[in-house]
């Protein structure tokens, strides 16, 4: 059974390899809240997984380490565990999905860990490593579902508190409830009046489910961008944990993400993949019951796929009113384009992008669509362009927002 003295136990044995992320004052992502960041991107791997996988390996029996052992991961499971095989000197293999980020798989194998990727999810990847697990007599490390991972987990909850006596709330990303699990029955069982809220993607919410309906559930589907909580079946012991211990779990929804991501990079100088930025997003988009509370959000991964940086900024801009595109009818005549930039300008915005069209059949020969794209201060600041356009007489057809 999961207890304080195994989360302690696995406290002691995690120095060896963990360093205590410090927590990061920051009030500045929730005007109404007092938000404080657990930089879990900054361990070792990038996220916290590798304090439940090397606790587990560090529990294996001789003869388990010399068979050698298994994992499946979407990534950042897959490093903490293949980090840590390496360490103990056990072969390693990991089953991944195939469509892991490449940054995610290539960290992997540098730590010498066989790779074999999965079509799918991570549940398929799931099925594959049980499956070789049963024919070649390896040892599964699970990712979540285990009181070992869970108390490795847990440690970061006795951190906070060590750390942090003045915290209301802490909140917690969650994909198959290894995290949460382990942190909320640490600092429940230390201080029974701190409230513990998970978080998930609103495209992957089987934990949400679960959590509401009373019962463990698959979703058919998951479908996020951010892959490290992409879950599709909570796990059995992690459920009814997160059920005797979490008051509340939420979801929040890709844009969401994406523009919590902006801000850890623009407003903190930290680099968060999706799945460590949903606490962050709850926080920022009001979610919780948490108005002038102490809340400190765990950033539980920074291992972004570069390749999807740039789409993901874009969305973040877009959702925090820094960024817009006003598509609008015009006569097609001289001087038309001046007159629309000379109000953007005017009013403060930056034109980055125009895109002229006067092949639509739908409109009259002698029109045109322009659509501008243009950088901007906030939502309100919008507004101010948009009434200010259709004041001097512009007629206005789509807005992007």
């Amino acid at each position: 059974m999961l207890t304080i003295d195994k989360i302690y136990d696995a406290k002691n044995v995690l120095k060896k390899i963990v360093h205590k992320t410090n927590i990061i004052p920051a009030d500045n992502l929730g005007s109404e809240n007092h938000i404080y960041l657990k930089p879990e991107n900054l361990q070792l791997t990038g996220s916290f997984k590798i304090r439940g996988s090397f606790y587990k390996i560090s529990k294996l029996t001789e003869e388990e380490k010399q068979h050698g052992i298994i994992a499946s991961s979407a990534g950042n499971h897959a490093q903490g565990v293949a980090l840590s095989a390496q360490k103990a000197q056990i072969p390693c293999t990991i089953c991944m999905p195939d469509s892991s980020p490449l940054s995610k798989v290539e960290a992997t194998k540098s730590y010498g860990a066989n790779v074999c990727l999965v079509e799918g999810v991570y549940d398929d990847s799931y099925e594959e490593a049980i499956r070789q697990c049963k024919e070649k007599n390896l040892t599964f490390i699970h990712p979540y579902d285990d009181e070992d991972v869970i108390a490795g987990q847990g440690t970061i909850g006795l951190e906070i508190l060590d750390q942090m006596d003045s915290v209301d709330a802490i909140v917690v990303p969650i994909g198959g409830g290894g995290l949460i699990s382990g942190v909320a029955f640490a600092a429940k069982n230390l201080k029974p009046s701190i409230k513990i809220y998970g978080v998930q993607a609103a495209n992957a919410a089987s934990m949400y489910e679960s959590f509401k309906q009373g019962k463990n559930i698959a979703l058919d589907h998951v479908n996020t961008f951010a892959d490290g909580i992409a879950v599709k079946h909570p796990g059995n012991n992690t459920f009814e944990i997160v059920k005797q211990y979490v008051d509340d779990i939420v979801t929040v929804s890709e844009d969401e993400i994406a523009a919590a991501i902006l801000s850890l990079m623009e407003k903190q100088r930290i680099v968060a993949e999706g799945a460590g930025a949903v606490s962050v997003a709850a926080a920022m988009f009001n979610k919780l019951p948490i108005k002038g509370k102490n809340v400190v959000c765990i950033v539980s991964g920074g291992n972004i796929d570069i390749n999807i940086i740039d789409r993901v900024m874009t969305r973040g801009l877009l959702l925090s009113g820094r960024k817009t595109s006003f598509t609008i009818a015009l006569t097609d005549k001289p001087g038309q384009l001046l007159g629309v930039s000379k109000i953007i300008s005017d009013n403060g915005g930056n034109v980055v992008a125009i895109d002229y069209d006067n092949g639509d059949p739908e409109m009259a020969i002698t029109s045109c669509f322009l659509k501008v794209t243009v950088e901007t201060r906030n939502h309100d600041h919008i507004e101010k362009i948009k009434d200010d356009l259709i004041h001097h007489g512009f007629i206005i057809v789509h807005e992007r927002v």
